[in-house]
């Protein structure tokens, strides 16, 4: 009764837009997640641990991962990847896939995921042809998978080809999305939309319709393959309570080796998986997959107890990139990102039009009016309004306009740090000719490398003296120095890496 008046209530408001986080709370970042054994009993723990179960577990879980995929393989033995699109399997190989499900079951349990822990019911794949499990965080949500007796799930195609564990994803009839294709999103959904609505016995289909792992923080934006078909969908939350949290995997974080050795050297490890009831769609659900996977994902998000957030993936990798980058306030960066494409800045390029036209003096702070004047937007809009609260971090009533062009700019056009730097002698040069002064050059390397003044006017003196001697540097001058200064060989190294990846 609980889940049906949630529901009530969504339904109740189920055409309504979901408000933008507030600027004055902190914006959540579900792709970060930090590890580390604080007191001296973990880490003795780990180490001995490290020695003495390890191995042990290592040697099960490789040995029931053979056996699994022996099965497999004889369970796929004559069928090619055209038969397991074409029809679902029947007989002997269908009961082939219980028996793998049971040994991966085994595998984790060898792993110390003794205690798994089940609430409510998994619904017929007659009552809910589609699971929508959330939130996506592991390589170990794989649990869930075996536990529901492998049903098909959406995958990359790239997964088809791991080395023993790509036998096993076959073995679900999963259904494929290969990127490289242009039109696979469209060959994706008509997939799902078939198997879904079809009159044969196919599995039921399990999709994380959150695209991509973070860190349970937040329910992030459901991409709306799940809820296409328009069929009714059974939620099923996952849970992962344990004291140490070794199994999030996200964008910045420890990397897959480590997660899999400290959760290997836990003594155990705990999961919940919990069905809600099977969500029927309305009419206006099922014309508006967006709505109804909103309305899904605010059901879940209550059960989990957790917020939701208009996350993407597309947001996940301007955060990757800012990282990589070093540019500060990645949250704010992906943020202003969403409302400049809702205000049209992202598709006529004003910020660059600005730099390159020399439209205004970019050099000052300025006021609310003359922010929304020098982008040709409208102030009374709300959104335009948001875009400039959220860079007056001071709360000063102005912001930096230089500051703001450059990080557009470098979101946009940057692939190194050297990239960043010349961004930045474009931004902060007003007369065109990339060359700056002791001042400018001090702007310029602040925003780009976060150089402080001082730094800045040691390296001005520098590319001078070896320069032409005149009272502005070039970019030139500039990275000619930063090569004679070891602490800045890492961007060239960067920078070589990046290219040689362009030429691949």
């Amino acid at each position: 009764m609980r889940h049906m008046e949630k529901i009530n209530s969504i339904m109740r408001d189920n055409t309504s837009e979901l408000k933008s986080p507030s600027i004055d709370t902190d914006i959540l970042n579900p792709f970060v997640h930090r590890l580390e054994l604080d007191t001296t009993y973990e880490k003795l723990k780990t180490a001995f641990l490290t020695v003495a179960l390890l191995p042990l577990r290592l040697a099960a879980i490789t040995a029931l991962v053979i056996i699994g995929w022996l099965l497999a393989c004889l369970g796929l033995h004559g069928l090619s990847e055209d038969d397991l699109r074409r029809a679902p399997l029947t007989g002997w190989r269908r009961d082939m896939r219980v028996l793998v499900c049971w040994v991966m079951r085994a595998m984790f349990v060898c792993g110390g995921f003794h205690h798994l822990k089940v609430k409510g019911q998994k619904a017929t794949t007659k009552d809910a042809p589609v699971l929508a499990l959330a939130p996506h965080s592991s390589f170990f949500d794989a649990l869930p998978v075996v536990y529901l007796g492998g049903p098909s799930i959406v995958a990359k195609a790239e997964t088809g080809k791991i080395p023993f564990f790509g036998k096993l994803i076959n073995y679900t009839q999963p259904v494929y999305v290969w990127r490289d294709d242009p039109n696979s999103r469209q060959n994706t959904i008509k997939e799902i939309i078939e198997r879904a609505t079809s009159k044969e016995d196919w599995p039921q289909i399990m999709i994380f319709p959150e695209g991509t792992c973070t860190n349970r923080s937040c329910l992030i934006t459901f991409k709306c393959g799940a809820f296409y078909p328009g069929v009714p969908v059974q939620p099923v939350c996952i849970r992962y309570p344990n004291k140490l949290d070794t199994v999030t995997w996200t964008w910045e974080g420890p990397g897959a080796l480590k997660l899999l050795w400290l959760t290997l050297t836990q003594l155990n490890s705990s999961c919940e998986i919990e069905f809600l009831p099977v969500y029927r769609p309305s009419e206006a659900e099922k014309t508006d997959p967006k709505l109804y996977a909103n309305n899904v994902r605010r059901l879940m998000a209550e059960a989990l107890e957790i917020p939701v957030s208009d996350y993407t993936y597309d947001d996940c990798r301007i955060i990757n990139k800012a990282h990589t980058l070093h540019l500060p306030h990645a949250a704010v960066i992906v943020e202003a990102h969403k409302l400049r494409c809702k205000l049209g800045l992202q598709k006529v390029k004003v910020e660059e039009e600005l730099v390159q036209k020399r439209l205004v003096n970019i050099e000052e702070t300025v006021n609310f009016n003359e922010f929304a004047r020098i982008l040709r937007l409208d102030a009374k809009d709300p959104s335009v309004q948001q875009l400039f609260r959220i860079h007056d971090r001071a709360n000063k009533g102005t912001i930096d306009i230089e500051e703001y062009i450059f990080t557009v700019l470098a979101i946009a056009n940057a692939n190194s740090v050297l990239d960043l730097v010349d961004i930045a002698f474009n931004v902060c040069d007003a007369n065109g000719t990339k060359c700056l002064d002791a001042k400018k050059l001090r702007k310029a390397l602040k925003l780009s490398l976060q150089l402080e003044p001082e730094e800045s006017d040691r390296i001005f003196s520098q590319a001078t003296r070896e320069g032409s001697g005149s009272d502005a540097v070039s970019f030139e001058d500039v990275i000619t120095v930063l090569g004679t200064r070891t602490e800045f060989t890492h961007i060239f190294a960067d920078d070589n890496e990046v290219r040689r990846k362009k030429t691949i």
